[in-house]
């Protein structure tokens, strides 16, 4: 026979049975809603993956643009830069055939200060010869050795001693104010018109007495003609011996050849004839003495300053300053060779 159930127990399955498939329902819902939570994450992390490759996709396509730019600005610079090489050489070589052409034209420092030295001892030379200016040719070589000592090159020492040795034998010349003397001939020169003559020293004769207030005018008349008539002739004494008498164009003649003795005696003392100036001297003063009034202020002085000058005595011989323009001058024609030891063969060779 059947077991049949008991009301009790259906019940109690029943409910159990319920509470199952609640159970189970609720697993598939919270299975079905993590399905879709989970697909939805997957769809948000999809665009987010997406996005950003995107991104990557256009910072990588505009990192490609930039560097194709750099590349372009790289290709040009390196362009500029071979453009600027090839100027900057062919500049080189303007700048080098440049400082060739002008070493070849333009005169070196040393070239340069032996032509200002040779000007200078060339008219050092003149100045000695022609003047007799002693003391301007030593300032000259003396200025000259100065220039080359500031230069200071061992190829200058040939005429650094021959420059001493000129300096050295100027300085043993007598000193003569050439100058001076040629100065006091020149005022004696221009006062040879202002000297009285020995003719024109006259004794002053007696003074007529003053005649009366009241003497008649007759009286006074004849007065005035007998004096006049008396003198006419005059009687002088003198211990000094006659004057000659000269007449006017002789006069004029006598004073042009004193001048002309004077002028000759001042050549002489310019070119250093010391015999010809001394001779001219004398005769100046012994023309003085015989012609013009030596008790004459102006005559005294005259004769005092002639008797001066003719003391002193001019050096037979002028030194020449040909050591010193001979070196000079080798120096030069060495240096236009090309020679660096200018003319001294002790001299090392410069390279």
């Amino acid at each position: 026979m059947p077991a049949v159930d008991s009301p009790g127990r259906s019940g109690g399955r029943g409910a159990g049975n319920r509470l199952l498939w609640t159970v189970v329902l609720i697993a598939i819902a919270a299975g079905a809603w993590g399905l879709i939570d989970a697909h939805r994450a997957s769809v948000a992390l999809q665009r987010a993956t997406a996005e950003r490759l995107a991104a990557a996709d256009a910072a990588a396509s505009q990192m490609h643009g930039v560097e194709a730019d750099l590349a372009n600005q790289l290709r040009t610079a390196q362009a500029n830069i071979a453009a600027l090489d090839a100027r900057v050489g062919a500049f080189q070589a303007q700048q080098a055939s440049l400082d060739a052409l002008y070493r070849d034209l333009a005169p070196s420092r040393d070239e340069l200060a032996l032509t200002e030295i040779e000007q200078i001892l060339v008219l050092a030379s003149q100045q000695l010869s022609l003047a007799g200016n002693v003391q301007a040719a030593l300032t000259a070589l003396q200025v000259a050795d100065a220039k080359l000592a500031q230069l200071d090159r061992p190829q200058f020492g040939t005429l650094r001693r021959a420059l001493a040795k000129d300096i050295d034998a100027l300085k043993a010349v007598p000193y003569i104010d050439v100058t001076g003397i040629a100065i006091r001939l020149d005022q004696i020169i221009a006062t040879v018109d202002t000297l009285p003559l020995a003719r024109d020293q006259r004794i002053a004769g007696p003074q007529p007495p003053p005649a009366p207030a009241a003497e008649p005018a007759w009286r006074r008349l004849l007065s005035g003609l007998w004096a006049q008539v008396h003198d006419v002739v005059r009687i002088e004494v003198t211990n000094q011996p006659a004057a000659p008498l000269l007449t006017p164009s002789q006069a004029f003649f006598l004073r042009e050849n004193l001048r002309l003795r004077l002028l000759s005696a001042r050549i002489g003392l310019l070119s250093h004839d010391d015999r010809s100036f001394k001779a001219d001297l004398r005769d100046a003063i012994a023309w003085l003495k015989q012609y013009f009034d030596v008790t004459a202020r102006p005559v005294q002085s005259a004769l005092a300053t002639l008797a001066l000058q003719a003391q002193f005595t001019m050096p037979h011989e002028m030194p020449t300053l040909a050591g010193s323009l001979d070196a000079v001058r080798a120096l030069r024609s060495a240096a236009e060779r090309g020679d660096d030891r200018g003319g001294d063969p002790s001299a090392p060779r410069v390279k």
